[in-house]
């Protein structure tokens, strides 16, 4: 049985914020698979908020992608069809597959998931690149110790709300920064975390200051901006700030804002180092090993935000991440 292959390509290179006519949706015959590859149907796609610097043709730790091409994205498919050893019909498999409704791969970077073990949506956020990010970010880089204090910025994102949990397992005292009092009742309420601070409607630098009495040894910072100027403001001796992302700056038309204050990290004999996940790849199964334990101890509850619906839907819940209206790991599933 033919089908269709329902794609969102490229077609322009956004300046500032993502518009329609960045977008192309195209369809075109879907192939069936050759000797070695399997066929699969599109389930579920992943958005992160690093999706909008692989739009800009600029020098990166992954190359944009291209004028024409199909959306980069990680996605879990279904094999419907299989010429290849390890995948057989109705596998559900995880890979970087792109936005479009049915895929042909020979399994190269892919990784088949068990949906009785967990949700499939959790292989795209604790289990998947977002839980990832947290546990190598904060354990490796920052280097958590047993009874310090960690501060995270979008702590109700992805992210965000892996690395709190994360450092609560590891005995740290822990600090949100989320947006809205929702988000932050959730922090604390349901996540675990001691304290938040609603960088919309607080007093941000006081708030800080009230929550950190004992200052901020580790800051996982997913926000760029003022808020990391103020956080900077705010930590220990050899202190450890750890850059994953700037959301607030992704959209920029001009210059990305820099911190100003980063004299700070003189006075403190702190370091601010970024990394990029893909780094660590050798040790992802080791990470998820230790986060499923966790997650089965209910140490950790995960968060995901899905958004049922098509490919074609694919631009505008893209841009839920940037006017920050998913909580936890937002996922599209297609219908």
């Amino acid at each position: 049985m033919s089908h269709t292959n329902r794609q969102i390509r490229l077609a322009a290179r956004p300046q500032g914020e993502c518009k329609p006519s960045d977008w192309e949706h195209v369809d075109e015959p879907a192939r069936e698979p050759g000797e070695g590859e399997f066929a699969g149907a599109t389930k579920l796609i992943s958005l992160d908020p690093a999706m909008r610097g692989w739009l800009n043709d600029a020098r990166s730790y992954i190359p944009p992608v291209g004028i024409g091409e199909v959306m980069r994205a990680g996605s879990i498919v279904e094999v419907t069809a299989s010429n290849h050893p390890k995948y057989a019909v109705g596998d559900h498999v995880v890979g970087t597959f792109g936005v479009q409704s049915h895929v042909v791969s020979d399994g190269k970077g892919a990784l088949k998931v068990d949906a009785s073990a967990a949700p499939l949506p959790t292989y795209l956020g604790a289990l998947g690149m977002p839980g990832m990010t947290a546990y190598f970010g904060l354990l490796d880089v920052g280097a958590l110790k047993d009874g310090e204090t960690v501060l995270v910025s979008g702590a109700a994102g992805a992210v965000g709300s892996m690395v709190g949990q994360i450092a609560k397992v590891k005995g740290a005292r822990v600090v949100g920064i989320a947006g809205g009092p929702e988000k932050c009742a959730l922090l604390t309420d349901e996540l675990g975390f001691d304290a938040a601070v609603d960088y919309r409607g607080d007093d941000v630098k006081g708030a800080l200051r009230a929550a950190t009495p004992d200052r901020v040894d580790v800051y996982f910072d997913n926000v760029g901006g003022d808020i990391l100027d103020l956080a900077l403001g705010r930590i220990n001796l050899k202190a450890r700030i750890v850059i994953c992302g700037a959301i607030s700056q992704y959209n920029n038309e001009s210059h990305v804002q820099g911190p100003s204050n980063y004299l700070a990290l003189l006075v403190a004999r702190a370091r601010m180092e970024g990394f990029v996940v893909f780094d660590y790849a050798r040790r992802y199964a080791e990470a998820a090993a230790e986060i499923a334990g966790w997650i089965a101890e209910g140490a950790i509850t995960t968060k995901e935000h899905v958004v049922t619906g098509g490919i074609d839907d694919f631009p505008d819940t893209l841009q839920m991440l940037f006017r920050g209206e998913n909580v936890g790991k937002l996922v599209l599933e297609v219908a």
